[in-house]
């Protein structure tokens, strides 16, 4: 029996039989068309083999149930915020494109006029996006529901303006570091430089990751082939171990290292937190992921071996490291390996505050 979708689809009914071992589906406006659509391919299922013939119509898959099929498994297989994305590619998608359309049925020209309105209505960066999902998208399809090998996704990719990324200078970094609200931002932020962390790497962070003992700290990333999480530990720095132990004496949970105040619960995104920041600071705006590029830039200014730099930054492959240091065009130069905290932290155990040291020049 057709069933309904709780999404705002213009046909949020949805429809399916079964046909040669295969689950096959289509979106109805109403549950009488979906139940119309459903007794028909019955029927002529039944017909076919009254006729002698035990074949029943081979069944052909829709854009909708390809996007259905495709999300289920990102959302297991990738990060949330790719998931995310994902979907957001497919709504928009649909806003050109019939979903009820049989994938045989997709051209390249199809997929081209929507990007081509994509581009237009907001930036070609934009649209190649969608168009590296579209293709990957297909390219699951022709592994697991048998489509064309002729991807018709892949059209050509539109013109970029591509702007170096920003890397703040370090003294920049330090005066928002000075402004942060509360201590928890304030030791986020050095964990971002002295790990060289990606922002979703220290949203997940859990206590059972850090080791004081041995002085080190594991995070973890999905960027592999499976999906797979994948731990890898790194030495904590002097300053680093002594704000983690301060934070760990005031902490608000026993599992996550960083919580939202309102929730205790572990970030899945800040909206607009280093723009804040930014502007308290009266800095030029960057991001948590310039960080992680101000944290590369210092380690190669200071001379340390681009294999080892790999380490810290976790890439696979060492030509990706080197892209990244020559992708940094202008950063300040840093009179130490990492910078010394300009923060003092009262000793666990005694009574004391977080204290911010002014800055010098």
């Amino acid at each position: 029996m057709p069933y309904k979708r709780k999404d705002k689809s213009k046909k949020p009914w949805l429809a399916q039989v079964k046909i040669n071992n295969r689950q096959v589906r289509r979106s109805f406006a109403t549950k009488r068309e979906a139940v119309e659509w459903e007794v028909k391919q019955r029927e002529s299922v039944e017909q076919r083999k009254q006729g002698g013939s035990v074949t029943s119509p081979t069944p052909t898959t829709s854009l909708g149930e390809w996007a259905i099929r495709y999300l289920d498994f990102a959302k297991v297989r990738f990060v949330h915020l790719g998931y995310l994305e994902k979907k957001r590619v497919f709504r928009a998608f649909f806003k050109s494109v019939d979903k009820d359309l049989p994938v045989t049925e997709l051209k390249a020209d199809d997929v081209l006029k929507h990007l081509q309105q994509q581009c237009a209505a907001r930036t070609g960066h934009a649209a190649n996006t969608d168009r590296k999902n579209l293709v990957a998208a297909w390219n699951w399809g022709i592994r697991y529901l048998e489509f064309s090998r002729n991807n018709p996704c892949l059209v050509d990719c539109f013109p970029e303006i591509r702007h170096p990324r920003y890397v703040p200078p370090v003294k920049d970094f330090w005066k928002v570091y000075a402004v942060a609200w509360t201590e928890q931002d304030a030791i986020m932020l050095l964990g971002y430089l002295h790990l060289a962390a990606r922002k979703s790497e220290l949203f997940r962070l859990k206590w059972e990751d850090v080791d004081f003992t041995a002085v080190k700290i594991r995070l973890y990333t999905r960027k592999t082939r499976d999906g797979s999480w994948e731990g890898d530990w790194l030495p904590m720095t002097d300053d680093l171990y002594n704000a983690l132990l301060f934070h760990m004496e005031k902490r608000k949970s026993k599992i996550w290292v960083f919580v939202d105040p309102e929730t205790l619960q572990p970030y899945t995104y800040r909206l607009h937190w280093m723009k804040n920041l930014c502007l308290r600071a009266q800095v030029k705006h960057f991001t948590l992921h310039a960080i992680r590029h101000l944290s590369a830039s210092i380690l190669a200014q200071e001379g340390v071996p681009m294999i080892d730099i790999q380490t810290i930054l976790r890439h696979k492959n060492l030509s990706t490291t080197e892209k990244y240091i020559r992708r940094i065009e202008s950063v300040r130069p840093a009179l130490r390996m990492l910078p010394k905290v300009k923060t003092t932290w009262r000793p666990p155990g005694e009574n004391g505050s977080f204290r911010k040291v002014a800055l010098s020049g």
